[in-house]
């Protein structure tokens, strides 16, 4: 059976040639003197024949020597190739990502955080999940999740943004038409905008805040962007965060002293993917641009 050499061997026998010298290679390549001749050795028994001779010059390649050379130079410009390849795949800001998000900071918020991340690496693929059901990164549903609740689960890297604040806020021409609230009472008095379902964020925030028990809503849906939809549509006045109301000159903070909710927020990512430099960008794109959505919403809107 053919035994195949080591590519070490052939490294060994180029700085032979380059050197003339064993000890001269040693120090090239890092390696001892002795590990140098035991390479040298090797290669001459796996080929058959003497690779060097002494002289008093130092060590002389043989015709044998002097064959092999160009074929082992070819075999380090490929290896040199091989790791500059695999150091770009390395390096390289490309392919999928899946974002974990719910429903209204995936449509409403991370296009515009993304936007520029993608702008500025092409090859990177997103995929958003906008839903807020709560995908499991462990079993790796998505790779990178924006969460409202706590992660509790081990082997995670997460990141805590800060507070998203939620208020009630109304369309300008729904306040001109039915007047502006002035005490949480005069909420009675309004059609509400709310949740259809008991939902387990919902019953969260229900015992959090018992003052949602006691509202009646005249307009109920499953979905946070069509309650989202309804306020920006005059419908009457619901609560949305104050960071996205802010930007629409036509939305009102309605109360804005008397009721007021921390949503909590975290980025969040499995530790295995940590290093990985798309997972590793899009984590932090997307702390850096929540982090600047809270800062402009706790400014509130210029007029």
């Amino acid at each position: 059976m053919t035994i195949e050499p080591s590519w070490d061997f052939y490294r060994t026998l180029l700085a032979v040639l380059h050197h003339g010298s064993l000890s001269a290679a040693a120090r090239e390549l890092g390696l001892t003197q002795p590990t140098i001749g035991r390479h040298i050795d090797a290669l001459e028994e796996i080929v058959g024949t003497q690779l060097f001779v002494r002289s008093q010059s130092g060590l002389m390649p043989t015709e044998a020597a002097l064959e092999l050379k160009p074929y082992a130079e070819t075999l380090a410009s490929t290896s040199a190739a091989l790791l500059r390849t695999a150091s770009g795949h390395r390096d390289r800001i490309a392919g999928p990502v899946r974002i974990s998000a719910s429903e209204v900071i995936g449509v409403e918020v991370l296009p515009s955080i993304l936007a520029p991340l993608m702008e500025q690496y092409p090859e990177l693929e997103i995929e958003l999940s906008a839903s807020d059901a709560v995908e499991d990164l462990l079993s790796r549903e998505a790779d990178i999740a924006v969460r409202m609740s706590e992660p509790t689960q081990e082997a995670l890297v997460v990141r805590r943004i800060g507070d998203i604040p939620l208020g009630f806020h109304a369309h300008r021409r729904y306040l001109d038409h039915r007047g502006t609230p002035e005490t949480m009472a005069d909420l009675g008095n309004h059609r509400l905008i709310g949740f259809d379902r008991h939902t387990g964020y919902v019953r969260t925030m229900l015992k959090r805040y018992p003052v949602f028990a006691d509202l009646a809503f005249g307009f109920k849906a499953d979905s946070t962007l069509a309650q989202m939809a309804a306020i920006r549509s005059g419908l009457g006045i619901g609560m949305c965060q104050t960071g996205l109301a802010a930007s629409d000159e036509n939305l009102v903070h309605v109360l804005p002293q008397a009721f007021q909710i921390p949503l909590a927020t975290w980025v969040v990512m499995h530790e295995a993917i940590r290093t990985s430099p798309r997972y590793r960008v899009t984590f932090d794109a997307l702390v850096t641009g929540l982090l600047d959505y809270i800062r402009e919403g706790a400014l509130g809107r210029r007029d």
